[in-house]
């Protein structure tokens, strides 16, 4: 049977300022697991809300412990800083999400390279990069776990034509759960992904819709809970998966997912890749 808990499991979630991260460390914080917040934003930011302290705060108050990192996964040096200092306060890490990512819908022509560059630099070096960094305290884990916030891999061309750069790196992150869980495999490390369904009420959905979007969204909490139900399952058993929101929390006998609705009576707009 697969633990019900995240008790005292150490987790190093990137990106977990706002959003998708943030609700991810809540859930876990729930539990009370000790959580690294691994993010950028140290001050807070004109148009984003929440900052690694803020985050910690939170975590801290939904009863976990948390650790504050002001980190950008770009850089070697500072991951690897930000993993030694998590080991140190925790005595080692169980958990990584990969969560932080960039994202610019934008066509071939309209993708200046340095878009390009931070698109690449933070979804496919950062995630193989913090991959990298926590591997070798993974594999002292009890039941250690990657998830990374990667669609399921298509080939269809309609999923690239509007978005090549954007659709490139996040399939970057997608190649790194298919091919390390199979790396990992005789390890007990497990590597899975984690989509959602519909569009997630964050940030940067607000950015590409606005309010109207929003309104036609999920809240972040669906994938926290559906996070939660993949990082309790036992590593060995759950690898190289390319999970969907509602088909795991189907699988744990959550149906109705109407709770997690911003708007219970708007309709629901589909997320890319799905």
């Amino acid at each position: 049977m697969p633990q019900a808990t995240l008790a005292g499991k150490r987790l190093f979630i990137t990106g977990a300022s706002r959003g998708i991260g943030l609700a991810i460390a809540r859930r876990a914080a729930l539990d009370g697991a000790r959580v690294a917040v691994a993010a950028k934003t140290a001050e807070p930011h004109p148009k984003l809300p929440g900052t690694i302290h803020s985050a910690a705060a939170e975590i801290e108050a939904a009863g976990g412990e948390a650790l504050a990192l002001e980190c950008d996964i770009r850089f070697e040096e500072q991951v690897e800083a930000a993993v030694a200092r998590a080991v140190e306060a925790f005595g080692g890490i169980d958990i990584l999400v990969n969560n932080a990512s960039a994202i610019s819908l934008t066509g071939t022509l309209e993708t200046p390279m340095k878009r390009f560059d931070l698109m690449h630099g933070v979804n496919v070096r950062g995630t193989y990069l913090c991959s990298r960094a926590c591997l070798p305290h993974l594999l002292k884990a009890d039941n250690p776990h990657v998830l990374n916030l990667a669609p399921p891999l298509n080939l269809d061309p309609k999923w690239f034509a509007g978005h090549v750069a954007y659709t490139m790196s996040k399939y970057g992150m997608s190649m790194c759960v298919l091919g390390m869980a199979e790396e990992y495999r005789d390890r007990g490390v497990a590597f899975n992904a984690l989509w959602p369904r519909t569009a997630i009420a964050t940030a940067a959905i607000a950015m590409i819709g606005g309010e109207p979007m929003l309104r036609h969204s999920r809240k972040p909490e669906i994938l926290a809970d559906a996070a939660h139900a993949i990082l309790v399952r036992p590593a060995r058993q759950c690898t190289g998966n390319f999970f969907l929101d509602d088909e795991v929390l189907a699988e744990a006998g959550v149906t109705d997912l109407s709770g997690y609705a911003v708007d219970p009576a708007a309709e629901l707009v589909g997320d890319f890749f799905v």
